[in-house]
């Protein structure tokens, strides 16, 4: 495999779609209706999927069909299969039998696994083998070149050192990229003052990792009076970063020193094996949107409701299919995530590239049906919007959302309590009127108390250093007949 497929980015639409299809049908063929115990059993007739549009042929998948039996989507091998084919005997023959078996073992035998970052659900496993890992590498050189990197920067990866795709995706970027990487660990190996010394011994120019924590950090720096002039990129992954927290790392990133800096999102997650990156863009203009690997993958987008695919550019939900992947394979994955700008394939407005594109916000369904934070107060409540409503409050930094009952009583009402850190000296009290018009704009209700934090007892309410991921939504709800517990979390009773 070739570490960088140039041409791919500049294919047109329909010769790239058609590409697709045959690819689909030849993995299907050869690798995984074979291998597979889960879609063997399906009884697929492969003749009706030889195009994309014919991925409707194909069942979706679920995350609860991968709880329920994970082992079953493990591509195993039958080696009188591969024996008896032609290629593989032609292959024995001119490079020898040793080379063809361990050919084979790099292509099938797991070696790596990561994990699902499930909050309430069993995190998942999901296995690769060396096809797989060389894939990370190719997808993490692509989201380098895409992003404007250069190799003689200098990386800083603030990622949690876990098995997490984040952190793998990151690091095989850096090794095949060839750019200096340095891994911090994240919060909870190196902390708030070992970041703060990498930033000031490594002056990195670039740094990855989450964006709550990349805040945490840089807001440290600015205390510590730390300067970072050579800073020129942030490139952010593991959760969402809505504008308004670009605008303050941008904020943050200039009172350190930066003259000019890119904050760049990815998009991924465990059952693709891989994230997209975007591309630079001029601040103050719409993002380009996620470039894909069209080579790598299939991307659909449904209707959430009835299944069936919807048009370019129409909004819908991500169903991800794998065209080359080993170890743990799912065929037409439902994300629950929803994109609000959808699939395009017109080249990029700021790169030029043809590689088709995600566009437009990203809602994770999936996350909100997992908390079960549907209803509160028997209101219905969209909590992806309200976390782009207050990132976009300048006059505050980090946030946090408690649920709680009055009194800790299962029994009694819900109750809403937004924690704030606040950056200004304004008025406390119009700053309050005016998260509360935010938020009943977004919920159609008002928080029951608004409490102004510092910094540091953000950092501690959010988990920084502690947590996989910052916590901004927290349900601290007793449930019916469990013991009261009392949480303090600095708001007053």
């Amino acid at each position: 495999m070739k570490t960088y497929h140039s041409k791919v980015e500049t294919v047109p639409a329909r010769l790239l779609v058609r590409r697709q299809g045959e690819r689909l049908h030849r993995y299907l063929e050869q690798t995984v209706l074979p291998f597979s115990k889960h879609y063997k059993a399906l009884g697929l007739d492969l003749r009706r999927i030889r195009r994309v549009e014919d991925l409707r042929h194909l069942p979706f998948t679920t995350k609860k069909d991968v709880q329920d039996h994970p082992l079953d989507f493990v591509l195993k091998p039958d080696r009188n299969i591969l024996a008896r084919r032609p290629a593989t005997i032609l292959r024995a023959l001119w490079q020898g039998r040793r080379e063809v078996e361990e050919s084979f073992e790099r292509e099938f035998r797991p070696l790596l696994m990561t994990f699902t970052a499930g909050r309430s659900s069993q995190p998942l496993p999901f296995l690769y083998t060396a096809h797989d890992v060389r894939h990370l590498q190719v997808a993490g050189d692509r989201m380098m070149r895409i992003g404007g990197i250069r190799r003689e920067m200098r990386m800083l990866n603030m990622f949690p050192y876990a098995p997490h795709l984040a952190f793998w995706q990151t690091h095989y970027a850096g090794t095949e990229f060839g750019a200096l990487m340095v891994s911090s660990g994240g919060g909870k190996v190196a902390g708030t003052e070992g970041h703060l010394r990498l930033l000031e011994k490594l002056t990195p120019e670039m740094l990855i990792g989450m964006p709550t924590f990349i805040y945490h950090v840089l807001q440290g720096a600015i205390s510590h009076n730390i300067r970072c002039p050579q800073l020129e990129k942030i490139i952010l992954g593991g959760e969402k970063a809505p504008a308004g927290m670009r605008r303050k790392l941008r904020a943050l990133a200039a009172q350190l020193g930066a003259k000019k800096i890119d904050v760049l999102m990815t998009y991924g997650f465990t059952e693709a094996k891989m994230a997209w990156p975007e591309c630079p863009y001029p601040e103050g203009e719409e993002s380009g949107g996620f470039h894909l690997f069209p080579d790598l993958g299939i991307v659909e987008i449904v209707d959430p409701k009835s299944g069936e695919p919807v048009g370019e550019g129409r909004p819908g939900e991500i169903v991800f299919t794998p065209l080359d992947a080993r170890g743990t394979v799912v065929l037409r994955y439902r994300t629950g995530d929803l994109i609000e700008g959808g699939l395009v394939y017109e080249p990029c407005p700021h790169c030029g590239r043809t590689l088709p594109r995600l566009v437009g916000r990203i809602s994770r369904t999936s996350e909100v049906r997992e908390m079960q934070l549907d209803k509160l107060k028997g209101t219905l409540i969209d909590f992806n919007q309200l976390e782009h409503v207050l990132d976009n409050v300048d006059s505050i930094g980090t946030w946090q959302l408690e649920l709680r009952k009055a009194n800790d009583d299962p029994l009694e009402l819900d109750e809403l309590i937004l924690h704030v850190e606040k950056l200004d000296h304004g008025d406390e009290s119009r700053l309050r009127q005016d998260l509360n018009e935010r938020m009943a704009s977004v919920m159609e209700m008002h928080p029951n108390r608004i409490v102004f934090q510092t910094p540091e007892e953000m950092r501690r309410l959010q988990g920084v250093g502690q947590q996989l991921k910052e916590q901004r939504v927290v349900d601290h709800r007793p449930k019916p007949g469990t013991a009261v517990v009392a949480h303090h979390n600095g708001a007053a009773p």
